[in-house]
C-alpha cells in the first residue's frame, strides 16, 4: 500500500490565491509532487540503475517561478485545447469563436491568463490499493478564453508501486465544444538540470506524422516518417539527426506523430532511455497522437535548486489529439457534446536496466 499523501501550502499567486503542494510516496521511496496551480506535475524523484535518486522533471521552487515568463508550461495540464489552433479561431455549429493569439498568429495551449495551466484547481488526495494520488477538479465557465460551454474537468494523478504515474482526464460540457487535454512535463532522465537530452535515445510507435507550415499548423497531410529525421520506429539518439531540422519550423523536434494505434485503447506510444543512469521512460496513451518536443526554445531559465534549463536539455512527450483538429475535418474529432464524457489516459513509467 502506498504511503499517505502529504499536503501543504506551496505559496500564493500574485493575486493572493493559495497554491497547494501534494507529496505522494510509494513503497520504493519514489516521490511525486503535484501543485494545484495548473494541476501541475512538479517533481518526480526516481532511482537510477545504482539506486541513486534524481528529480527528472522541470519546475520551480516557488509560485513566482511558475508565474514567470520563463515557465514553458513546465509540468502543467494544458487546454482546453492543447497545441495550436490556426488563426486563433474556429467555427462550430455555424458560429465563429475567436481566441487569444498567444503564439504568433495562432492560439497555443488554450490561450491566455485563464488557460488551464494558470488557474487554481481543487485537489483531493486519495489512497487506493492500486496507488495513491490526487484528483484535481476545475470548472471552466462558459466562454472562458473564448470557448463555448461550461466545462467540468477532472485530472487524476496516481503513483503506483510499478513507478508509474497514471494521468486520467475526464471532462463534461454544457455545449458543443472542442476539448484536447494533455500534460506538458519536461523530462531529462539524467536529472532535471543535466546539460542535454541529445544523448537520450527515443522510440515512437508511429509510421506517420503531421507536416506543418511555417507557423507550426498542420497542412492536413499525414506523411510517412520513413527516410526523414522523424523516423523513430527504432531507437535513435536525439542528437543524431536533430540538426537537420534547425532551419525548419520548430527549429528541431516539435512534431505531432500519428500513432499506429490510432487511439482508443491504452497502448505503448513511445520510449526514451538514457545509458548512463539506465533509466527508461515508457509512455502509454489512449490518444491518437503524441507531440515530441526537444526543448528547442529553452534558454537557460533557472529552475529548481537554481539549476539552469538549457537549450535542448529537456523533452516533452505530450499525448493528445492532432494540432488544429478543430479546423481540420480529416483529423479525428475533438468536439465534445453535452451528455458525453471526454476521457483520456496517459501513463508515464520509469524503470531501470
Amino acid at each position: 500500500m502506498c504511503a499517505a499523501v502529504k499536503v501543504k501550502d506551496f505559496g500564493k499567486t500574485a493575486e493572493g490565491k493559495v497554491v497547494k503542494e501534494f507529496t505522494v510516496t510509494n513503497d520504493h521511496n519514489v516521490v511525486l509532487k503535484l501543485l494545484s496551480r495548473g494541476a501541475t506535475l512538479a517533481e518526480w524523484h526516481v532511482p537510477d540503475k545504482d539506486g541513486k535518486m534524481d528529480d527528472v522533471v522541470f519546475g520551480f521552487d516557488d509560485v513566482a517561478g511558475y508565474e514567470s515568463k520563463g515557465n514553458g508550461y513546465f509540468g502543467a495540464t494544458v487546454g482546453r485545447v492543447a497545441n495550436r489552433i490556426a488563426g486563433g479561431k474556429f467555427e462550430l455549429n455555424g458560429k465563429e469563436y475567436k481566441l487569444e493569439k498567444n503564439d504568433g498568429p495562432n492560439t497555443l495551449h488554450g490561450g491566455g491568463k485563464h488557460s488551464l495551466d494558470k488557474v487554481i484547481w481543487s485537489g483531493q488526495p486519495f489512497e487506493r490499493s492500486a496507488g495513491s494520488g490526487v484528483a484535481f477538479k476545475y470548472v471552466s465557465p462558459d466562454g472562458e478564453e473564448g470557448f463555448p460551454g461550461k466545462l467540468t474537468i477532472r485530472v487524476t494523478y496516481t503513483l503506483t508501486n510499478k513507478n508509474e504515474i497514471s494521468i486520467e482526464y475526464e471532462a463534461k460540457t454544457t455545449k458543443d465544444t472542442p476539448v484536447n487535454l494533455t500534460n506538458h512535463t519536461y523530462f531529462n532522465l539524467a536529472g532535471a538540470g543535466a546539460p542535454t537530452i541529445n544523448d537520450h535515445e527515443v522510440m515512437i510507435a508511429a509510421d506517420r506524422y503531421t507536416p506543418v507550415d511555417e507557423t507550426l499548423i498542420p497542412t492536413g497531410e499525414l506523411a510517412p516518417v520513413e527516410g526523414t529525421p522523424l523516423d523513430f520506429r527504432e531507437f535513435h539518439k536525439i542528437g543524431e539527426r536533430v540538426d537537420q531540422l534547425n532551419d525548419k519550423p520548430g527549429k528541431g523536434y516539435d512534431h505531432n506523430f500519428a500513432l499506429n494505434s490510432k487511439g482508443g485503447k491504452l497502448t505503448l506510444a513511445a520510449k526514451v532511455r538514457e545509458a548512463k543512469t539506465g533509466r527508461e521512460l515508457s509512455v502509454y496513451t489512449t490518444e491518437p497522437g503524441i507531440q515530441f518536443y526537444g526543448g528547442n526554445f529553452l534558454d537557460g531559465v533557472k529552475g529548481k535548486g537554481g539549476k539552469a534549463y538549457k537549450y535542448r536539455s529537456g523533452l516533452c512527450l505530450e499525448t493528445q489529439h492532432f494540432p488544429d483538429s478543430v479546423n481540420q475535418p480529416k483529423f479525428p474529432s475533438i468536439i465534445l457534446k453535452p451528455g458525453e464524457t471526454y476521457k483520456h489516459t496517459c501513463i508515464y513509467q520509469i524503470t531501470t536496466d
